[in-house]
């Protein structure tokens, strides 16, 4: 696809579609190599860089499955993968030696999903989570070498965060999103599970991260719990909870505990960029690390003995790679990925204020070249507890490539804010966040970035949702609207949702039955005469979180009102695009669509 000349220079919108990326990265226990998940040849899967000696990055085979997480025994024998079999949610865990050997199941629950939490520095033995496809979730202990398992707890929205070194405790999570409780569990050797105690009692908030040090005796938590930014909080066993770490006006995105315990590595996001610090937890003494050389860092975990650790960054000119940083000196190196796009178009901050005056933040995303008002896709991220953020996304330097500018805004509910901000859309409030999206518009025209005339809305999950709660509420404001893998329907999505989404978003949309009048006024479909703008709808076959029969629905309501309507079905994929070929349909679908109804024909 051609792009503008901006400065001699075309953006890189090909390259872009193309660009391999790596995730979840984790070291080898002798920090000798690194092992990953890359799509360098098109579907993610495991792949081993050495550290040391030149050596090239190569491929691990765990079959043609998509993969989606991967950790190194503390070992150094086995891997475990988390696999996603026909790109759907219901994923397995398997174990693999590094050299490719002994490719085995570990968790494969019928009709329902499993993850790895981490390894326990036992042996081989890795913490599982198993969700059966009723909603009930079973916290395994699980020896990747021989296949022993022991159940250590069960229940419905339950998550277990990490169990100690000796497996005598294991971190517990319980709750729906928003308001979830962490509990210290005893597991007496040969006995059922003890008593849980819970570790921040009567607390407004949610602790949604854990990790134990090798004895157990300190949990250490991600929280919100009584406050309104996230920080770290250690629990002493019987003792009373403490903050380690906080920082006014910055939320703690993620840490990594050292296997010791002596550390923990910091991942702080301030108004959506990743800073970095590390905390000596006997201590408490904590201090900055050097910027790292991207603007968010979406993965952590250090070394065994705490001295370096290994992330996964990314900008909006750079994919995901793969960083080395040493804790003790302070620098990062890149040891994979495919590097900066020569060319791609960065994001600029802004600030929007809604119409009852609680302040937005959003990214811009200019077109170059544009001169006076210009075409605009406004898209919206899912969740709604995710974030808008400076990463790299291909659909963005395609449009821009286009000629079409991107806002991307964290209205209400999003994270990164504090809990006040992420509560802002729960239950009825959600009418408020409809409107962010409008006053998001309001603010582009008015400092005339935006041609009021042609604006299109889009978004992806959470966000397909918004898309059309915003076009049946303002149905004047937009030319086009583009719903990936949205709800369109609350009583159709908590009917056919796997059961532990649907009990986990109570608390967030309201309860399906309690609440059926006000989710019937918040469901799109149920306005669906209101919108007057052309859509595109785009869903994958094996979505289980939002099912198919959302689009599926939608494209079927616009062919009884006579809407034009053009759908995009991908049969491989589920509620992600994980496959490179399809991002670039995906991608170059939604491009031409949009570059169709807000672009002067040629």
């Amino acid at each position: 696809m051609a792009g503008l000349l901006t400065g001699g220079a075309r953006l890189p919108a090909h390259a872009a579609l193309t660009a391999w990326s790596c995730r979840r990265p984790a070291l080898a226990p002798g920090d000798d190599a690194v092992v990953y998940v890359g799509d360098e040849d098109g579907s993610p899967r495991v792949w081993i860089t050495p550290l040391a000696g030149g050596a090239p990055a190569h491929p691990v085979d765990t079959g043609p499955q998509p993969v989606a997480d991967v950790s190194w025994s503390p070992t150094g024998e086995r891997l475990a993968v988390l696999v996603a079999p026909g790109g759907g949610e219901h994923t397995q865990v398997w174990t693999v030696r590094p050299d490719g050997g002994d490719l085995r199941p570990l968790a494969a629950p019928p009709g329902g999903s499993a993850s790895f939490v981490r390894w326990t520095h036992r042996g081989d033995v890795l913490l599982l989570a198993e969700t059966s496809a009723e909603g009930r979730t079973e916290a395994v202990l699980a020896d990747a070498a021989t296949g022993a398992r022991q159940v250590v707890a069960a229940g419905p929205l339950l998550w277990p965060a990490a169990a100690s070194r000796d497996h005598a405790a294991v971190l517990l999570r319980r709750g729906p999103r928003g308001r979830r409780r962490m509990s210290l569990a005893a597991l007496p050797s040969g006995h059922p599970p003890g008593e849980e105690r819970e570790l921040l009692p009567g607390l407004p908030g949610t602790t949604d991260h854990g990790a134990l040090p090798p004895l157990g005796d300190v949990a250490y938590l991600l929280s919100d719990a009584g406050r309104d930014r996230a920080a770290l909080v250690a629990v002493p066993a019987g003792g009373e909870a403490a903050v380690l770490a906080e920082r006014p006006g910055a939320e703690l995105d993620r840490f990594s505990l050292s296997p010791d315990g002596r550390r923990a590595v910091l991942v702080w996001n301030v108004d959506g960029r990743s800073e970095l610090a590390v905390v000596e937890t006997e201590t408490g003494r904590a201090r900055a690390l050097p910027p790292p050389p991207a603007d968010v860092v979406t993965s952590v975990r250090t070394s065994l003995d705490g001295s370096l650790a290994v992330l996964a960054a990314e900008s909006p000119t750079e994919p995901s790679h793969v960083l080395v940083c040493d804790l003790d000196g302070g620098g990062c190196a890149r040891v994979a990925g495919a590097g900066p796009l020569p060319g791609a178009a960065g994001a600029e901050p802004v600030r929007i204020r809604a119409r009852d005056g609680l302040e937005l933040a959003a990214w811009l995303y200019r077109p170059p070249g544009a001169r006076g008002p210009a075409p605009f896709a406004v898209h919206l991220h899912g969740g709604p507890e995710d974030q808008e953020r400076p990463a790299f996304n291909p659909l963005y330097q395609n449009l821009l490539a286009a000629g079409i500018g991107v806002l991307a805004p964290n209205v209400r509910g999003s994270a990164g804010y504090g809990r006040a901000f992420r509560e802002a859309d729960d239950l009825a409030l959600r009418f408020r966040a409809i409107d962010d999206v409008a006053d998001c518009v309001a603010a582009l025209v008015r400092t005339g970035a935006a041609d009021p005339g042609r604006i299109a809305c889009m978004g992806w999950s959470y966000g397909g949702y918004l898309t059309l709660a915003a076009l049946t509420a303002h149905p004047g404001m937009f030319r086009a609207g583009v719903d990936v893998c949205g709800i369109a329907d609350f009583e159709t999505f908590y009917a056919r949702t796997e059961p532990w989404i649907a009990a986990a978003a109570v608390s967030e949309y309201g309860h399906p039955e309690a609440d059926r009048d006000l989710l019937r006024a918040l469901s799109p479909l149920r306005a669906f005469d209101r919108i007057t703008a052309p859509l595109l709808v785009v869903h994958g076959a094996r979505d289980t979180n939002v099912p198919l029969h959302e689009a599926q629905q939608v494209i079927a309501a616009a062919a009884a009102r006579g809407l034009p309507c053009d759908h995009l079905i991908f049969p491989d994929e589920g509620h992600e695009i994980r496959r490179t070929s399809n991002r670039v349909s995906y991608v170059g679908t939604v491009v031409s669509w949009l570059s169709r109804h807000l672009l002067p024909p040629p």
